[in-house]
Parts: structure tokens; C-alpha cells; sequence
């Protein structure tokens, strides 16, 4: 997997090639409990930010809140929230002030993109 660029504010543009084929090829580092995380770009004072989220089998977010508007992309398995089932190929749009707690029962991979980071409730 090719990557390119800074990623950052006012820098070169962030290209990654193969990310629904080759998802191993990130560097992940734990995130929560069950969930990694290969960061994409990430504001040091809690604003836009972007990663693609391994959950293992039977990870749970905690409850959070989002004071910016949250995308879910789901590129492999699923996840529940109180709204229902996301599989592979869902797409989730969480708009600010949003709150949930996110379980993934069989495990997944998904691109998260943050305008502003959650907010961890618990």
C-alpha cells in the first residue's frame, strides 16, 4: 500500500492506495480496549481527524458524543449502535451532538472521518 504526502493542514495531500484490498498494510496502534486504530490525520487539539478502526470480535466503544459530524464507512464485517446493523459497504452519517456506543460482534473495518474528534462519555 502506497502512501504519499503529509496528510496535514496546508501540506501535500495524503493518497493511499488499496485501502479496501489492503487494510493490513496501515500502521495500527490500540485505540480502545478490542479496537485499533491506523490514524490517517489527527488534529493535536481534538479537530478534524481520520482513521480506518479495527475492531476485534465482541469490541465495544464506549459511549461518546460528537461535536462535529462523524462518517462511518464500513469496509469489512459490522457493527450495531442503537440505530441499528452497519455491514460492510454501509455508510454511516452521525451529526453533531449525536450520542451512542458502538459493539461489533463478529469484528470489522471501518473509515471513520471526524470534523471534530468524540467526545468519550464513559
Amino acid at each position: 500500500m502506497a502512501r504519499s504526502g503529509g496528510g496535514h493542514p496546508g501540506g501535500d495531500p495524503l493518497i493511499i492506495h488499496d485501502l479496501l484490498t489492503n487494510v493490513s498494510a496501515l500502521r495500527f496502534e490500540p485505540f480502545r480496549e478490542g479496537i485499533e486504530a491506523a490514524w490517517l490525520h489527527r488534529d493535536p487539539h481534538g479537530g478534524a481527524a481520520a482513521a480506518v478502526l479495527r475492531y476485534r470480535p465482541g469490541a465495544r466503544a464506549p459511549r461518546h458524543r460528537h461535536p462535529g459530524w462523524e462518517r462511518v464507512i464500513l469496509i469489512s464485517g459490522s457493527q450495531a449502535d442503537a440505530q441499528g446493523l452497519l455491514k460492510a459497504g454501509d455508510v454511516a452519517l452521525n451529526a453533531p451532538g449525536t450520542e451512542h456506543e458502538v459493539y461489533s460482534e463478529e469484528g470489522c473495518v471501518a473509515l471513520l472521518v471526524w470534523e471534530r474528534q468524540p467526545i468519550m462519555l464513559e
